[in-house]
């Protein structure tokens, strides 16, 4: 048995399209959805994953800035500059490219955004909203990640689902979507003993930690959808995930590649939900 591929890309080529089916019906009436990205410093990474979200938004036909920041940058005028976008009726999106400087506070930052705009759903307002199963902006990497389960064709419901990591950004707003979906959910974390024991029993894995072959082959169970959202760079400085993937497909049923997995999704998420703030508005 080998394990399927859940190719991020190709789920989020479809999604893309009637992304830009919807932009195009805004763009007729006068509305033509905005995104607002901020970055702050010099994190290969951060412009790496900005550049990918402004092409995406081309592709699309959204409307997009991104205001660059030196990282020295204080607190109080990022926030000012945030107010700014916040009234602005062209932008209906705003997100902030974590991780910021360690001399600012992220969740202030983050909080700073109007709720309406919070397309990355990180905000309080939005996290109590996806708690309360109220409609909000979801957490764009969580929100795909089910997208991607979805796409296999196996119901959900009833699913014993394992997410290893409990970030705010992935792991908690993971579990609360499964839930959602009437999954049995439980959270491993870095004090959880014997993860193994853990994951042997789940038909579905998502791990999110960074931390490379955390997820091996004699972990996992026969069959078991396994959906990879870490991102790690090996010694030849390659991108790779927190899946052993050649010790798990041939057990796997499903399995998403890094990169070319959650990636994709995670920026048709954000213009989704962009999309939706412009409808909305």
């Amino acid at each position: 048995m080998i394990a399927k591929i859940i190719d991020g890309k190709k789920i989020a080529k479809n999604y893309f399209l009637n992304i830009t089916k919807r932009v195009r019906k805004l763009i007729s009436i006068g509305k033509r959805p905005g995104l607002a990205m901020i970055l702050v410093g010099k994190n290969l990474a951060s412009k790496i994953y900005i550049k990918n979200k402004i092409n995406a938004c081309k592709k699309t036909g959204i409307y997009s800035i991104c205001e660059k920041y030196d990282s020295n940058i204080s607190e109080s005028e990022l926030i000012h500059n945030i107010h700014i976008l916040n009234k602005n009726p062209l932008i209906h999106g705003i997100l902030v490219q974590l991780p910021l400087p360690k001399h600012i506070n992220a969740i202030k930052i983050i909080e700073s955004i109007s709720s309406n705009k919070d397309v990355d759903g990180y905000s309080i307002i939005n996290s109590g909203k996806l708690m309360s199963d109220l409609p909000g902006f979801r957490p764009c990497t969580s929100y795909g990640c089910i997208k991607m389960i979805k796409s296999t064709g196996i119901n959900i419901n009833g699913k014993h689902a394992v997410i290893i990591g409990r970030s705010n950004i992935v792991g908690k707003p993971m579990a609360l979507l499964l839930l959602k979906y009437n999954a049995t959910v439980t959270v491993c974390h870095s004090k959880t003993k014997n993860i193994k024991n853990y994951t042997k029993q789940a038909d579905i894995i998502i791990t999110a930690v960074g931390k490379p072959n955390i997820i091996t082959g004699n972990m996992i169970k026969i069959g078991s959808i396994i959906i990879d959202v870490g991102i790690n760079r090996d010694i030849n400085n390659k991108i790779r995930g927190d899946v052993d993937f050649s010790s798990v497909l041939p057990i796997a049923g499903f399995i998403s590649p890094v990169p070319g997995g959650v990636g994709p999704m995670t920026i048709a998420m954000l213009l989704i939900n962009t999309v939706e703030s412009a409808e909305k508005s």
